[in-house]
């Protein structure tokens, strides 16, 4: 199966560790991945966002036009990529800072508030990892322990971020397992 996403938000949302942290445990599973940032601009502020693709088969070419999953941070991201997602496709909405309705009818919707979970949790900078726990378990195209294996491995050198971490990123499956 083949999953291509675009996560997108403002700049400063941890869109792009998102982007790596997917691919990375794609590699851990052994998948073939891709991953594209957009960068320049949009880095600090603005609607930033990445191309991702995790599949069991060769990827063809790395653009993602059509996603079957697309991850909005925010309100610019809903209304830039909600008409691109594929028909069956999925759409995870940080419902914290998005207050409109999604309008297609073709897609599955996942709301999800992350921002809030974070500050439950006591540290607002994990809202990303809250989010692609979420994408974890409303997609299954990647294990959540694959997750953390790669967070492990990408941040060897600062290991007091993993506990955190990892609270965020299961309290994001929970949300959307119990809640969609």
């Amino acid at each position: 199966m083949t999953h291509e996403m675009i996560m997108s938000g403002f700049g400063g949302q941890g869109i792009m560790l998102m982007g790596q942290l997917m691919t990375y445990a794609g590699m851990i599973e052994e998948k073939n991945v891709s991953w594209i940032p957009s960068y320049g601009p949009e880095m600090r502020g603005g609607t930033a966002y990445c191309s991702v693709i995790v599949s069991d088969e060769p990827i063809g070419a790395p653009m993602v036009s059509e996603p079957n999953i697309v991850v909005a941070m925010n309100l610019p991201s809903l209304h830039k990529f909600e008409p691109v997602i594929h028909p069956g496709g999925a759409l995870i909405i940080n419902s914290s800072l998005i207050d409109q309705e999604a309008k297609r009818t073709d897609i599955k919707i996942f709301k999800i508030p992350a921002n809030d979970i974070a500050d439950e949790l006591g540290n607002a900078k994990v809202t990303n990892m809250v989010v692609l726990g979420a994408i974890v378990a409303a997609t299954s195209c990647i294990e959540l322990e694959s997750v953390l294996k790669a967070f492990t491995k990408m941040f060897a050198k600062k290991p007091a971020l993993l506990e955190i971490n990892e609270k965020a990123l299961r309290r994001g499956a929970e949300y959307i397992q119990k809640n969609c």
